[in-house]
This record gives structure tokens, C-alpha cells and sequence, in this order.
């Protein structure tokens, strides 16, 4: 591997902090450098969850730097550090490890953002953004398929089978989609007007909406629709500053 350079754990925040336009978001945990490492980083681990596998494989690759999806200090969760939060956190200050972390910011980002990236991913035309603080997307297929060949799209590229409630062979043209747990956003969806809904999680009441309305909905995984933009945005870092970048896809079958 060739000699990689060094930068301070503040320039990369606030460089990130500016990409990712983090002050336009109200969110339901901190953006930005959730836990304090040393200031010099050379290497960068990236993926979807802080969890204690992602950090052991940091260790392992003597890393300086954590980048996340999913990091610590949710909006009403449990403040005190024990458990499973404590050592995690004790982890990564003991050995010295800055944790940053993006969620929304990073799911709508133009470039870089889950939703953007996923849509690419599947040949989906973007037409236009909703939801909350217009996160969620919506657009056409080109080529018009059938729920059952989006099944298998999907099956192909996210290498897991999703849930799908609908008609197999109900023609697929205009399509929403938000990564993870969006199924919130399902009944402004069907007011779009679109054939089908793609988000990463699903729950009771959407099957019942879902046959009611005649508008498909796809439930493709959480981790499985957010690996893309946390990866994207790591080499984005590496090839911008010069450092050695180290995407972990930790299974997750969820």
C-alpha cells in the first residue's frame, strides 16, 4: 500500500459537517464527532452501525477513525453508559478511536446519500424528493417491469429477498423509495401516485394499506438499502484527503 497522508480529526469534521450540510437537518441524534480520538487519522473505517464487530474490525486495522450511519446518543434513549453502551464507547476511548456519525444528512444527501445511491443502484429516473425534510424520493423505471422482475432486481442487488406485499405481476413504472425504517412515509407515497414503495423495514398496518390501495410495498432491508452511502462516503474521504479508507459490512439480516 502506498504511503498515505495524515489529517486532524477537526478538519475532517467540519469538512464533513459541510458536505453533508448537517445545520439544514433536524435529526433524532447528534451529526458530527460523537466520540473524541486522537487527532491525527491516517486510516478510516467505515459502515453502517457502531456496533462492538465494526469497532473490533477497526481495532484490527489498527484504525484512527470510525465513520457511521448509525452511531450513539438517540433521541430518548437510556443517557447512562452501561452495558452494551458502555463498552462500546469504553472501546473506542480506550483505544483512542474517533467516532463520527451522519445520519439524515446522509440519507438525503444530491451525491452521496443512501436514497440517491440506491435508486442508481436499481436504474430508478429520480423526479423529485418528499417526507420529512424531503428525504424519501420518488421516480420511474424507464422500462416498465413487472413486481415480480423488481423482486429479483432487488434480490440481485442488495443480495437478500425482500418482503414484498402486492400482485407479482402488476406492472412496476413509477416507484418510491426511503432506505431503512420509512414505512412511515408509505401513505404520502401512495398519494404520489406511484405503482410501488421500497423502504428497508415494515410494519403491520402497511400489508393492510398495501392490499387496500393496490400499491405495492417492499419491505428490502434496513442494513441491507443503507450500506451504500456510508461507503460511498468513506472513499469519498480517501481519495479526497489521502487516507487509507476501510468499508465493513458487518451481517445484518434486518
Amino acid at each position: 500500500m502506498n504511503k498515505k497522508s495524515i489529517m486532524h480529526q477537526n478538519i475532517l469534521e467540519n469538512y464533513l459537517n459541510d458536505l453533508l450540510d448537517v445545520q439544514q437537518f433536524r435529526d433524532y441524534c447528534p451529526n458530527g464527532l460523537q466520540v473524541e480520538g486522537r487527532a491525527s487519522i491516517q486510516t478510516l473505517v467505515s459502515g453502517v452501525t457502531a456496533s462492538q464487530v465494526l469497532i473490533q474490525a477497526a481495532l484490527d486495522l489498527h484504525a484512527d477513525a470510525i465513520i457511521v450511519h448509525h452511531g450513539y446518543f438517540w433521541r430518548g434513549e437510556d443517557t447512562c453508559l452501561r452495558g452494551i453502551k458502555r463498552h462500546r464507547i469504553a472501546t473506542l476511548i480506550k483505544h483512542d478511536i474517533n467516532l463520527y456519525a451522519y445520519h439524515l444528512p446522509l440519507d438525503a444527501h444530491a451525491d452521496l446519500g443512501n436514497n440517491t445511491l440506491l435508486g442508481k443502484k436499481l436504474g430508478i429516473k429520480e423526479e423529485g424528493r418528499f417526507g420529512e425534510q424531503n428525504i424519501a424520493a420518488y421516480g420511474y423505471f424507464q422500462k416498465p417491469a413487472s413486481l415480480d422482475e423488481l423482486d429479483g432486481l432487488l434480490s440481485s442487488v442488495l443480495g437478500r429477498k425482500p418482503l414484498i406485499i402486492g400482485n407479482p405481476l402488476k406492472p412496476i413504472r413509477r416507484i418510491a423509495w426511503c432506505t431503512g425504517a420509512a414505512q412511515g412515509y408509505f401513505e404520502e407515497a401512495i398519494r404520489l401516485g406511484v405503482d410501488a414503495f421500497i423502504t428497508g423495514e415494515i410494519s403491520e398496518q402497511n400489508v393492510h394499506t398495501a392490499r387496500e390501495s393496490g400499491t405495492a410495498f417492499i419491505s428490502a432491508g434496513h442494513h441491507a438499502t443503507e450500506r451504500y452511502g456510508i461507503q460511498a462516503l468513506g472513499d469519498h474521504i480517501a481519495q479526497k484527503f489521502s487516507i487509507a479508507h476501510h468499508f465493513i459490512d458487518a451481517e445484518n439480516p434486518v
